[in-house]
C-alpha cells in the first residue's frame, strides 16, 4: 500500500475536511474517481475511503473493544481495500464493500483472542487495604473517545446507514458483546446495530440466510443474559447537563482533595475499577477508604495532586486525570475516567489508568502545576 495512504491525514490530499464529517469528493464525483483509483491513483482511491474512516473505525472497535486495535484494524481494511479495488465491480455499494472488508479483518484478528474485561468480570471486589499491581497480561477493554464518534458517512442513502448511538458503544454493551463468538459478533452488529437485512448480511459472511438468523438468535439470547437488567440502564441518549454538573462537581472534589465532597456524589453501591489494575471496589466505603489513603501527604499510598479536564468518552461523561507527584513539578497524564451517573449519583467510575490513551482524546500528556 503507497506510504500516503497509510499516514493519510484527516485532512486528505484532494483538500476536503475529514474524519470530523465534513465536505469530501462529492457523490456525483464519485464515478471518475473510481475510474482514477482503479488506474492507480492513490490519492483518488485515499479520498474514496477516508470519508468512511469515521463509522468503519467505530464498527472495529465494537468487534474489537480496543481502541488501539480499531485503529491498526481500519488501517489494514484499507490496504486490503486498496490491493484488492480492482476486484471491486460495484454490484454493491463502495461502504458496504469496505464494511465487508473491515469485518473480514476483524474476524481474523479475534480468531482465538481472549475476550477482552474489566476487573469486575474477573473476580469479587477487592478489599481496600490490598494493593495490587497492574496485570498487562490481560485483554483490557478500552474507552472511546466520544470526539471520533460520528454519524454513518453523509450523502449515503442506504438503510443501514445509521448513527453512533450512545448504546452501541457504551462499555456495558461493549463488556456484554464480548461474551459472543466472533462470527455471532459480527451477526449482532451487523444485524441490530447497523440495521443490514439477512441477505446482505449472509453474503458479506459468505453464509447462508437461515445460517445468519439462527446466529442471531443465539447471540440476542446470550446478550440478554449480560446486559443490564433495566433497560434504560444504558439508554441511547446525550450526557444530560445534570450528568455533566455531576462530572464538573466530581472533578473539582479531586481537585480540592475533599474526600466529603466525593462521597457525596457517590451512590451508596458505587462501582470503581481501575484497569490495568486487578482489583475493583464495590460500595462508597470501600472506594472512599481507598481514596484516603492515597490522597493523605503523610502515608507511603499518597499519589499526589490531582488536575482534572472535562471530555466524553462512550456516550458518557469523563475526565482525564492529571497528576503532581510529590516531587515533581507538572501533572502527568494519569488516567481517562467514565462516570456512569444515575439520579444525580455516580454508580459506576471506570478509570483507565493508560496515559497512552490521551492522544487519542487530543489531550496533552503534562499540563502546569496550579496554586491551588
Amino acid at each position: 500500500m503507497p506510504r500516503s495512504i497509510v499516514a493519510f491525514s484527516p485532512a486528505g490530499p484532494t483538500g476536503g475536511r475529514g474524519e470530523d464529517g465534513g465536505r469530501s469528493v462529492g457523490m456525483g464525483d464519485d464515478g471518475l474517481v473510481v475510474a482514477a483509483a482503479r488506474a492507480g491513483d492513490e490519492s483518488a482511491f485515499a479520498a474514496l475511503v477516508e470519508r468512511h474512516r469515521g463509522e468503519l473505525r467505530v464498527h472495529c472497535y465494537r468487534m474489537l473493544g480496543s481502541f488501539d486495535e480499531s485503529e491498526d484494524l481500519v488501517q489494514e481494511t484499507f490496504l486490503r481495500a486498496w490491493k484488492g479495488f480492482g476486484g471491486f465491480e460495484g454490484r454493491s455499494t463502495l461502504r458496504t464493500w469496505l464494511y465487508r472488508i473491515a469485518t473480514n479483518a476483524c474476524l481474523d484478528a479475534l480468531d482465538g483472542r481472549a475476550r477482552r474485561v474489566l476487573p469486575h468480570h474477573l473476580a469479587a471486589p477487592s478489599d481496600p487495604s490490598t494493593d495490587l499491581p497492574p496485570r498487562t497480561d490481560i485483554a483490557w477493554l478500552q474507552p472511546f473517545p466520544d470526539r471520533l464518534r460520528e454519524p454513518a458517512a453523509p450523502g449515503e442513502a442506504e438503510p443501514d446507514a445509521v448513527t453512533v448511538s450512545r448504546e452501541t458503544i457504551e462499555l456495558a454493551f461493549l463488556a456484554a458483546i464480548q461474551h459472543l463468538p466472533p462470527r455471532q459478533r459480527a451477526v449482532l452488529i451487523l444485524r441490530d446495530v447497523l440495521g443490514w437485512p439477512a441477505g446482505q448480511t449472509a453474503a458479506l459472511l459468505e453464509g447462508s440466510v437461515a445460517s445468519v438468523n439462527s446466529a442471531l438468535q443465539r447471540a440476542r439470547a446470550t446478550l440478554r443474559e449480560h446486559l443490564p437488567e433495566r433497560r434504560l440502564d444504558w439508554a441511547a441518549t446525550e450526557p444530560t447537563e445534570r450528568e455533566r454538573a455531576v462530572l464538573r462537581r466530581y472533578m473539582d472534589a479531586l481537585e480540592r482533595a475533599d474526600l466529603a465532597a466525593v462521597a457525596d456524589l457517590l451512590a451508596a453501591e458505587v462501582r470503581a475499577t481501575m484497569p490495568p489494575y486487578p482489583m475493583w471496589f464495590r460500595g462508597r466505603d470501600a472506594v472512599m477508604a481507598t481514596l484516603a489513603a492515597s490522597w493523605d501527604p503523610g502515608l507511603p499510598e499518597y499519589v499526589g495532586r490531582f488536575r482534572m479536564v472535562e471530555t466524553r468518552a462512550n456516550g458518557w461523561p469523563a475526565a482525564a486525570a492529571y497528576v503532581q507527584g510529590p516531587d515533581e513539578h507538572v501533572h502527568r497524564a494519569a488516567a481517562i475516567g467514565v462516570l456512569r451517573i444515575e439520579d444525580g449519583l455516580i454508580v459506576e467510575l471506570t478509570a483507565f489508568h493508560d496515559p497512552g490513551l490521551f492522544a487519542a482524546f487530543a489531550l496533552p500528556m503534562t499540563l502546569p502545576p496550579t496554586d491551588r
